[in-house]
């Protein structure tokens, strides 16, 4: 399916996060520990984070230079069946057209997790006030600038369609196996609940073990 094509309308109780496409693009085992059996466990790196959006979504709208911004707004599609908060809307020109900015700890991933994020605030954001959103940045902190990300028709095609796959994890309710990444999963503050190391058999006996417990 292309962007422009008409998407089934999601019912309000379906909606995903939209995190939950930046976490399928990182490791679809991470998205579904979180979103489908509701963990989680914070490391420094999601702590820097976690701050760096507070401080990002604190304070109340104001205008620089002809620009309103609005901070920490909530957002959604039922087209693409996403809900979310954006940190920060600058509404731009006369027609106030909305410019989406969302906050990052460190630095560019080598994935475009962020740029989908972002995509999915931006698809929201048309969807509820009409017109066209053309682009938007993502600050990151490590560097303290901004990045521009042009939402190009490359670009909406893959968010609606990690949003489907994001949608389809999580209402099927499989957690996948554990695939080991060194550089992924040693950063990722899911590891000790995510055990990717440990032997693939092992999470079969370990579900055998509990189903048999709870009988």
């Amino acid at each position: 399916m292309t962007a422009g094509e008409a998407d089934p309308i999601v019912p309000e109780a379906e909606l995903v996060p939209i995190s939950a496409l930046q976490h399928l693009l990182y490791c679809p085992r991470r998205c579904a520990l979180i979103h489908i059996e509701r963990q989680w466990s914070e490391n420094r790196f999601t702590a820097e984070g976690r701050l760096l959006h507070e401080r990002a979504d604190a304070g109340r709208p104001e205008r620089r230079a002809g620009v309103r911004i609005e901070r920490s707004v909530a957002v959604r599609s039922r087209r693409l069946g996403v809900t979310g908060v954006a940190d920060v809307v600058e509404m731009r020109g006369d027609d106030g057209s909305p410019y989406p900015v969302e906050y990052k700890r460190g630095r560019p991933r080598g994935n475009r997790a962020d740029e989908v994020q972002l995509c999915a605030q931006a698809l929201c954001l048309e969807e509820m006030l009409g017109g066209l959103v053309p682009e938007g940045a993502l600050f990151y902190g490590r560097s303290r600038r901004r990045r521009v990300v042009v939402f190009d028709d490359e670009l909406r095609e893959l968010t609606e369609r990690v949003a489907r796959d994001v949608r389809r994890l999580i209402n099927g309710g499989d957690t996948p196996a554990a695939i080991y990444e060194p550089q992924k999963c040693e950063a990722c503050s899911l590891k000790e609940l995510c055990q990717p190391r440990r032997p693939a058999g092992a999470g079969v006996v370990g579900r055998w073990l509990a189903a048999e417990i709870d009988r």
